[in-house]
């Protein structure tokens, strides 16, 4: 669906359901140079068992339009933004690598928005090497070659992800491509690596947080390994609110390199009582 947010379409995939506001929402979000459809399983399963699903395109990229963010405080308003055209006064948010660090900071923000939060394949700090973010300016199909050696531990995915025979990296690196064609105007590459290495507000949003949190942490990850996840895990536990960590035999590329070792993981956490923003 599209919807109408600060004045630009923003395109959410429902998993082909109806929004209904009688049923809980969740929002789940993309990191750097990806879409909606990196959650295609546990978007579309979520869906048909009981949730309204909203897996965006950030703006500027793939279908949506609008300005793309510089900084994860600029995704913030889109999500917020998001919220409000469809009128929803709380949801839980599902985020992935850079995802994860705009589902922390809207939880820190408005802690009365959001029911629960699910951190997957997430890092603080999630510096990115000067070498990659030289080469996501200045040859960013060489850095997507690169960073799809890096997210992926395997080859080719089981079954339920995307269908027998499906080749994890190639598809990766189609749809890379694919979303930095999408937006001529603005290399949505290179601008989402630098809010990734200059966001510095992790420690300080996790312990503002006031909902469960969710880790989904792979553990063959060389983007951001599970130790480098630590000190969100640290600071969300002194804030008093329950922590779950769930460690699953994949790296970066998690949804689809572990597909049902994620959704039971977000199934099951979301289907626990939420805490009370």
């Amino acid at each position: 669906m599209m919807i109408d947010v600060h004045g630009a379409p923003l395109y959410a995939y429902t998993g082909g359901k109806a929004f209904d506001p009688a049923q809980p929402t969740v929002v789940m979000i993309h990191g750097v140079l990806n879409d909606h459809s990196v959650w295609i399983l546990q978007s579309r399963y979520l869906a048909h068992h009981g949730f309204n699903v909203l897996a965006i395109d950030l703006p500027g990229h793939g279908r949506s339009g609008g300005q793309t963010p510089a900084s994860v405080a600029d995704a913030v308003r889109a999500v917020a933004g998001c919220l409000d055209a469809l009128g929803v006064a709380r949801a839980a948010l599902v985020g992935h690598s850079w995802g994860s660090l705009i589902a922390l900071q809207t939880a820190a923000e408005l802690p009365e928005r959001v029911s629960q939060l699910a951190l997957v394949g997430t890092a603080y700090p999630m510096r990115v090497s000067p070498a990659l973010l030289e080469a996501s300016l200045n040859a960013p199909l060489k850095a997507i070659d690169m960073v799809n050696v890096y997210s992926h531990s395997t080859l080719a995915p089981p079954p339920s992800a995307l269908g027998p025979g499906a080749w994890l990296y190639g598809g990766s690196r189609a749809l890379m491509r694919r979303v930095l064609a999408s937006n001529p105007s603005v290399n949505v590459f290179h601008r989402g690596f630098v809010a990734c290495d200059s966001y510095q507000d992790g420690e300080v949003a996790a312990r503002q947080v006031r909902c469960p949190v969710l880790f989904v942490l792979g553990t063959r990850d060389q983007m951001t390994p599970p130790k480098a996840a630590q000190p969100l895990i640290d600071a969300t536990r002194a804030a008093g609110v329950p922590v779950q960590v769930v460690r699953v035999p994949a790296g970066h590329a998690l949804m689809t390199e572990a597909p049902d070792a994620v959704l039971e993981a977000l199934y099951g956490w979301l289907r626990q009582p939420a805490g009370v923003g």
